[in-house]
């Protein structure tokens, strides 16, 4: 299993292109199931997650076909090609990987009439229950069991029909899921407390360039109104924001100066409103931003995970990671998910102050970490320990990175190419 080495103390100098947004391309993707034309998708990263649901998609019937490469991702473009789908099951063995495998559900049971969706898996970050995709599809005539491990899951005779769907909480996964269900059903659906992450808004205008009509787009109020097919379309990935803002904690970890490229100051906007204050300077370049310490040192702020436009819980470690290092307390209180603060006793290892209590964490800033053997518990946290190493003193060795490969785009490379001594050991045990 595959290690990631460290040693700490360089400040990071440099230029790091960000990639797509994974959590964007992973539903764009399963669009390509709502029609039997092309889906060209660009800025599409290549990352194990992607893998994944390529090779859900193969079994599904989606040719896949790599229609322009590049080194960094804004140059690749990829063809989905969902002619005929041979086959409606979404086996376990593939949807165990990966929680967003779930997403296939809405566009096969509105294109096909039937899903059968193994129960999905993913990072062990607490209970993120699959009701809410069910009970909105139920309010659009589908008939809903789960049997043996599986969503099972028939449209009624003529196909799912419009409803209106209120969201008792906030569900990324489950507007994304409705929203591509709605575009082929008869009538009009009205999702109520809809997702507004960027990655639903450029789900939803990809859609639109497919033929579907959809108003109040970045809105919490979605209405659809449903058409009888959708056809080809061209769709660039938005850029990654969480990409984004872990590399802009990386240059202010380590003291150092990032040109974060590819990328957009305005899909950050609650991390620079918490960075900030910390110390954290931004600025706006062309294709990008740049940025550094705004006077030597970090200060200890306060932040609170909520749905966007609030700040984002995958980046709640790394702002945990920052903050080990800052002067005085900051209070972290996750709201999103019960069991995201995995990466604390990984942190207090490398000398961090940590003290959790619930669901808020209390750090206590100190003058320096140490290296440390640690241990990535799931994706976010794994980048978390990988900041903490450039930040230490002396050498961290980073276990279990294929989380990181999940999300991550040959990270290590990136990081070494603005002066990190940081580099991956192939195979061998824990």
């Amino acid at each position: 299993m595959d290690k990631i080495r460290i040693r700490g103390g360089r400040p990071l100098n440099g230029s790091i292109t960000v990639g797509g947004a994974k959590n964007a391309a992973l539903p764009l993707m399963t669009a390509s199931l709502l029609t039997d034309e092309t889906l060209t998708l660009t800025n599409l990263p290549i990352l194990a997650d992607i893998n994944t649901l390529c090779n859900l998609l193969l079994q599904h019937g989606v040719a896949i076909h790599m229609a322009g490469a590049g080194g960094d991702c804004a140059g690749r473009a990829v063809d989905f090609t969902a002619r005929d789908i041979t086959n409606t099951t979404a086996p376990y063995d593939l949807v165990r990987k990966m929680r967003a495998s779930v997403l296939v559900l809405g566009p096969l049971l509105a294109r096909c009439g039937e899903a059968r969706v193994s129960l999905p898996g993913g990072c062990a970050i607490g209970a993120r229950p699959v009701d809410l995709h069910i009970k909105g599809l139920e309010a659009m005539g589908a008939d809903i069991r789960i049997e043996a491990g599986y969503i099972v899951a028939k449209a009624p005779a003529g196909g799912l029909r419009g409803a209106e769907y209120v969201f008792p909480k906030v569900s990324v996964g489950a507007t994304e899921n409705l929203l591509m269900a709605a575009t082929l059903a008869k009538g009009t659906t009205i999702l109520v407390n809809a997702a507004r992450e960027p990655e639903v808004t450029d789900l939803a205008e990809c859609l639109v360039k497919m033929g579907a009509k959809i108003t109040g787009i970045g809105s919490d109020r979605l209405v659809i109104e449903g058409v009888d097919r959708l056809h080809a379309a061209r769709h660039m990935v938005v850029a990654d924001r969480i990409e984004t803002g872990t590399y802009a904690m990386a240059a202010a970890i380590t003291g150092g100066r990032l040109d974060i490229m590819n990328t957009r100051l305005d899909l950050i906007k609650a991390a620079v409103k918490a960075l900030a204050p910390a110390g954290v300077a931004f600025e706006e370049i062309e294709n990008g931003i740049r940025v550094s310490r705004a006077n030597g040192e970090l200060h200890g702020v306060d932040v609170m995970t909520e749905p966007f436009p609030g700040f984002p819980t995958d980046l709640q470690a790394q702002m945990m990671a920052l903050m080990c290092t800052a002067k005085g307390a900051a209070m972290i209180t996750e709201t999103i998910f019960e069991n995201r603060f995995m990466h604390a006793p990984e942190l207090t290892r490398m000398g961090a102050r940590i003290t959790v209590h619930g669901s808020s964490a209390l750090v206590r800033g100190v003058e320096r970490l140490t290296g440390a053997p640690v241990m990535a518990t799931d994706l976010r946290a794994s980048v978390s320990l990988v900041l903490a190493g450039l930040a230490a003193e002396g050498e961290t060795m980073v276990n279990r990175v294929y989380h990181l490969d999940r999300g991550y785009e040959r990270v290590e490379e990136k990081l070494a190419a603005c002066g990190a001594e940081i580099e991956r050991i192939h195979g061998g045990d824990e």
